[in-house]
Parts: structure tokens; sequence; C-alpha cells
């Protein structure tokens, strides 16, 4: 794994369970010092930093939040939120304080304990804590993951908002690509402790060059290609010729689409295949098909399709073709 984030850039880091993004945060933060290679913090090496300076350094400058909170569970919350101060000696600014108290809705537990609270609220205090420190640098492990939806939205909406007046940098670990798209500019894609792929989250988003980084990024359809022409694919899996907007370069393997690009169409042409739902899944806002039309052998083809009402009949108004447009094509590498 090797990247650079620029000041004032945010980072966010995706990858499955065990692909090494809690293990990466930490020893960017100091908790751990690799084996191997160099962890530098505005030039600042942290693995040749003795064990008390080290302490030092990540305590004034770097706010960490964990999945666990780590709150200290004999103080209060105001203590808890005020403790990177009081270890440093500095006095908090009361209206900042405040400011940070009221926006995360603590107020009312002010002085209550950590076994108090419930965890949204620790997930609440964790974050003040992080704020009021005013770090250099922020890092952050799930920091939304204990919180129910509702929650989970004004906190987000919260955390922007003071994102916005932060000039220091952000690295977010994350199993949630909305997260990762919704907060930092910058992401990085890793599996199996490697790094498969970093850049700006849109265009990744967008082109994610790697078959394995399209489902990292939540696409589910996929197919094998066979190149026929510089702009033509003929999609094996699913058993259809298709133009594309990119050129189809001869390292190319396989072509995905966002279920959520695939548009009705009402008569047959390019790019177009047959509607055949197999399989309906309905979700709270949209209705997803599972599409299996002639020429498909094994795969299938998910149609996410955006609800009109919650009593919505999901055979309604269902189009005879799927037309996948050209420009939403994903032309990939394995």
């Amino acid at each position: 794994v090797s990247f650079l984030v620029e000041n004032g850039e945010f980072l966010a880091v995706v990858g499955t369970s065990g692909s090494g993004k809690a293990t990466l945060l930490h020893m960017m933060g100091g908790l751990d010092i690799p084996t191997g290679g160099t962890v530098l913090i505005d030039g600042k090496d942290l693995s040749s930093m003795k064990e008390e300076e080290l302490t030092i350094f990540r305590r004034r400058n770097i706010g960490f939040v964990f999945q666990s909170y780590n709150l200290v569970p004999m103080l209060n919350v105001m203590e808890n939120i005020t403790l990177p101060l009081g270890l440093d000696g500095k006095k908090p600014d009361r209206e900042y304080l405040e400011n940070v108290i009221g926006m995360l809705g603590l107020e009312k537990k002010k002085n209550s304990l950590p076994s108090q609270l419930s965890g949204g609220q620790q997930q609440r205090a964790a974050l003040a804590r992080m704020m009021i420190g005013e770090p250099e640098v922020i890092l952050l492990d799930e920091p939304f993951s204990a919180l129910d939806g509702y929650l989970k939205d004004v906190l987000q909406k919260d955390m922007q908002r003071f994102l916005g007046d932060y000039s220091g940098d952000m690295l977010m670990v994350t199993h949630s690509r909305d997260e990762a798209f919704r907060f930092c500019r910058e992401l990085m894609l890793l599996k199996d402790g490697k790094a498969l792929t970093y850049g700006d989250t849109r265009e990744l988003f967008e082109q994610p060059g790697l078959l394995e980084a399209s489902r990292l990024t939540g696409c589910k359809n996929n197919s094998r290609i066979e190149r026929l022409g510089e702009y033509e694919i003929f999609a094996l899996d699913w058993g259809i010729s298709l133009r594309t907007a990119r050129k189809v370069e001869d390292d190319m393997t396989h072509v995905a689409i966002r279920g959520h690009w695939i548009r009705g169409a009402e008569q047959s042409g390019e790019n177009c295949i047959p509607f055949h739902a197999v399989e309906y899944v309905e979700t709270t806002f949209e209705h997803q098909y599972l599409i299996k039309s002639p020429g498909m052998e094994d795969s299938v083809l998910w149609w996410m399709r955006p609800k009109n009402g919650f009593h919505e009949d999901p055979e309604k108004n269902l189009p005879p073709y799927l037309y996948l447009p050209p420009e939403h094509l994903m032309l990939l590498k394995s």
C-alpha cells in the first residue's frame, strides 16, 4: 500500500472485512508500527519516533474515532469530550464547546457516564471529543456503524458541516460506499492487504477500471466480453452485442453496468435485451428485478427501478425491453 494525502484532502478506504482497513488506520495513527515501510505525517516519520514522543505527537495532532468509541468509563460526557485539551493543559473555547455539544444533541447528557448512554450517544460523544481537539489529521474507523438510519443521516449532515470548516486531512475506513462517496474526494480500495486502486472517488465509481474494484463499489452486473471492434463488444454472460462509448482495449476482459443506470425501452434496438424477470426484490424506495433473457446462461442482470409509492404494483407498467446506455458501460480488466 502506498499513497499520498495532500493537505486538506479527505480519503476513504473501502474493503471487505479482513482486507486490512483497520490495520492501515492504526499504522497511520501510530497505534501500530509497520514492520516495513514508513508512515509520514507532515514530514515526520512515526515509525522512527520514541514511544513518549509518538504519544505526545499523536495526542496533539491526530483525532481518532474508533468503532468502540474508547470513552473513559469513570469520566462523564463533558470530561470525556474535553480530555484532549486537559492532557495538553489547554482551556476549552466555551462557545465552540457548547456549539459542538449542541450540534450533536448532547446538552442533556453532559454529566452522564458512558454506561448511561446509548450506543449512538457514545458515538456522538466520541465525535465531539475528536472535533473539540481540532486535530491536524482525523482518522475515522466506521464512524457511523452503530447508528440507526435517521440518526446516521443527521450526524452525517452535521459532520459534513464540521468538515466544511476543517482545514486538515481526513482518512475514513468504511464498508459503506455511500459514506465514501458522500465524504471523501479520494478513494482507495483494499483487498487482502493490498491497494487495488486509488484515485478520485467519482471517477472510480464511474469507471473503476478493474473487475474487483467495480464489485467493491457495489456493482452487481458484470459479464465476460469478446472484443468485436473499437467500440463494440459481445457480452458472453448476457448474450448481447453492445456498443460502447469508450474504446475497447485488447486487455479488457469484462463489462459492467450499475443497475440504476439501466432504462426501460418500448422497442427493441441497439443495446437492448428483452425484459424477463425471474426474481423480484422489494426495498424501501425501489423495485429490484433480476433479469434473465434469451442468450443468458447462469448470469442475471439486476435492474433497480424507483418506486412511485409504497403500494405500487411491481408488475405495473413494466417495459418489454431494457436499454443499457453506452455511456454507462464500464470496461474492465480482471
